[in-house]
């Protein structure tokens, strides 16, 4: 059994880290990188693109709506071609890091609220698809099991990545309890990795009603922006191994 272990990283802005991405970039395999629009500004974009190329991580685009001021995770209502451009704008962006750090853009995944609309939001996931395939029809998508983004990715030729989470509570039907609902966010670390190795091994999760659901991801994402979330995705990648799963980028 292969996984790849992911977090979302370069999520500062200016003086103000949120992320401990040397750390992280030291446990996980692929980083999925702010692109400016819902956090990360030109220097942490350097700044980590370089620390990834370093340690071989693989360097993904983690696209969002431009809301800096909510972080993304307010949903807006676009015009399917703007969004289109702006996913475009923040690929471009974080390649042109990426090339002077020796490496490129793997992949791509959105971020926050337009990665919750796209599970859902035909429009909208036919956009993300669009730029994709337009900047780079190799580039995979990263996404919920089951979503319109991944259906319409692979309905344009495109790779769909299958993505879990190690640390957010599902609902019964295979969806991720929004953020404004208590308990959204797992925090015990041993819960988190006895549900990453469930998930790896098994290919179930349980949801919030007690039931068993389906989640049999190729990547699974452990969040850099919880409290002691370095500690927790060091305890999820050897919790991982010691149940004989190789950890590897899918990228």
């Amino acid at each position: 059994m292969v996984i790849d272990l992911n977090s979302d990283l370069g999520e500062g802005f200016g003086a103000w880290p949120l992320t401990d991405d040397e750390a992280l970039l030291d446990i996980v395999t692929s980083a999925n990188v702010a692109c400016g629009f819902h956090a990360g500004d030109p220097s942490v974009l350097r700044k980590v693109t370089e620390l990834a190329a370093e340690r071989g991580v693989v360097i993904g685009a983690q696209v969002g709506y431009r809301d800096l001021a909510g972080f993304g995770r307010r949903f807006i209502d676009m015009d399917p071609h703007e969004l289109v451009n702006d996913v475009l704008y923040q690929i471009g962006a974080l390649e042109g890091f990426a090339k002077i750090a020796g490496t490129r853009v793997r992949y791509v995944k959105p971020h926050g609220a337009l990665y919750n609309a796209v599970v859902h939001h035909a429009e909208q996931a036919a956009a993300v698809v669009d730029a994709v395939k337009r900047y780079d029809p190799g580039l995979p998508i990263l996404g919920l099991p089951g979503s319109e983004l991944l259906r319409q990715a692979e309905a344009e030729g495109l790779t769909a990545v299958e993505e879990a989470f190690a640390d957010r509570a599902y609902t019964p039907e295979g969806r991720l309890v929004s953020r404004r609902l208590p308990g959204a966010v797992v925090h015990e670390p041993g819960e988190v990795v006895r549900r990453s190795v469930r998930m790896a091994t098994d290919g179930t999760v349980t949801a919030t009603d007690g039931s068993s659901v389906a989640a049999r991801p190729r990547s699974l994402c452990v969040h850099g922006d919880t409290a002691g979330a370095v500690e927790i995705a060091r305890k999820v990648r050897q919790g991982l191994l010691d149940a004989g799963i190789e950890v590897r980028s899918f990228a």
